[in-house]
């Protein structure tokens, strides 16, 4: 048995086909075949039912795959001790972020952090926290920035800072001519939110007063995981929104007016980096997480409102 045989593996049970499995591995789907065919014989199990379509794991196989990831993660943890006694910050590194952070947060870093560690290969992609946990447990992202917390045993959180939430209130809304707003103000049924699957419209659902939404209080349906199409419909008069602080920096001077912001103690959400509890690749994600705090402790603050570090909380 060998390393590389559980790398085919895993590749094969992710694709559920030997032939892209091959490509992803960058090997001719005859030798990535062969090399889990002798797997097979040493271990006598199949792993895989290739009279389906696609190809499945079988019961044994689940198992086996379970364990296989966890050989191939640790295996990995030789390179990375290696790098940590020689110091070294470098390689490939990929980072997940959710859509509701990528476009504020990513700006303010990503240039820093290339500067300072050059010899970082960072690839950067957006997807749902659902979709992050998942390839995070599969390998395939190396750590991400998500709105915690997660409660997930198989993950580790490591706490950002705190982003205070904001009103997005249009002149037409009963809200508007509050000066300032508290949680108690905010009806589900009036506000615009993001589609399933996001947690920032989990985190707006949790601080409002109102316990459940009434589908039919609007005659459209929306699906959306645009903070700036919520800000549109919101001019339109279909409703209030709440956005993340950072979003609000940047936004056009004609709407800055209907930003409305909390009274204190201001609702806010947790932004962590999150990984696996391998913690592979840890001098890298204990780099990303200093030079990120380092410049949220720089962020402006507007309005008496300032995004929070735990170590400045």
């Amino acid at each position: 048995m060998t390393i590389t045989q559980l790398y085919y593996v895993l590749a094969v049970a992710e694709n559920k086909n030997f032939t892209k499995a091959a490509d992803k591995c960058f090997v001719t789907q005859p030798t990535l075949s062969m090399q889990i065919q002798k797997l097979e014989d040493e271990l006598e199990v199949k792993i895989f039912d290739r009279t389906k379509k696609p190809i499945a794991l079988t019961s044994i196989g689940q198992k086996i795959v379970l364990q296989a990831r966890n050989i191939v993660n640790e295996a990995g943890r030789i390179n990375d001790i290696v790098d940590q006694q020689k110091g070294f910050i470098g390689g490939e590194f990929n980072l997940g972020i959710i859509p509701t952070i990528m476009p504020t947060l990513l700006p303010m870093f990503l240039k820093s952090f290339t500067k300072k560690y050059p010899k970082v290969k960072l690839k950067v992609e957006e997807y749902t926290t659902k979709e992050i946990i998942k390839k995070i447990k599969e390998g395939h992202l190396d750590a991400a920035i998500v709105a915690t917390p997660l409660e997930n045993d198989s993950i580790k959180e490591r706490v950002i800072y705190y982003e205070p939430f904001v009103g997005y209130i249009p002149n037409n809304h009963r809200l508007h001519g509050n000066k300032a707003i508290e949680v108690i103000d905010l009806d589900i049924n009036d506000m615009l939110l993001l589609e399933d699957g996001h947690c920032f419209r989990d985190g707006v659902i949790n601080i409002c007063n109102t316990p459940k939404a009434d589908n039919n209080m609007n005659h459209f349906q929306l699906k959306s995981g645009s903070i700036e199409t919520l800000i549109k419909l919101s001019n339109e008069g279909l409703g209030m929104t709440l956005l993340p602080y950072m979003h609000t920096l940047d936004i056009a001077d004609t709407e800055r007016q209907n930003l409305h912001y909390f009274k204190e103690p201001h609702p806010a959400r947790e932004v962590s980096i999150i990984y696996n509890k391998s913690e592979l690749k840890i001098q890298i994600i204990n780099a990303l997480h200093d030079v990120i705090k380092r410049v949220i402790r720089g962020a402006i603050t507007f309005h008496n409102v300032q995004i929070i570090s735990p170590m400045t909380k």
